[in-house]
């Protein structure tokens, strides 16, 4: 994943240099929306004893307010299992709107 230009890792970690928190990035050229490019978000993971410190919200907003404009993405996206009600409404707050509905296949 790391060596594949259309991805992106970000790792935060304390002074210690222990991870704390991650995020993938990933760049999706398409077709819709008159060819224009999106950014998924994926795999926001903030430690347990590390959340509630504005870690996700700061990751997250980094993605849109300089990743995005540096992948020249228009959209970001991100999907959530419809379990996580708690990660919803984080993502709302963050002014995600929940437009669409995804399925998945497992193929192996």
């Amino acid at each position: 994943m790391i060596n594949d230009p259309g991805n992106d890792l970000l790792v935060v970690v304390t002074g210690a240099n222990e991870p704390i928190a991650t995020m993938q990035l990933t760049r999706i050229p398409g077709m819709a929306r008159r060819g224009s490019t999106r950014l998924l978000i994926e795999t926001v993971r903030v430690r347990a004893d590390s959340r509630s410190k504005g870690i996700g919200s700061a990751l997250i907003r980094w993605a849109i307010d300089t990743a995005a404009p540096a992948m020249a993405a228009s959209l970001v996206q991100l999907t959530s299992d419809e379990r996580r009600q708690g990660a919803h409404r984080f993502y709302e707050r963050l002014g995600f709107v929940g437009s669409h509905r995804g399925f998945k296949l497992r193929v192996r």
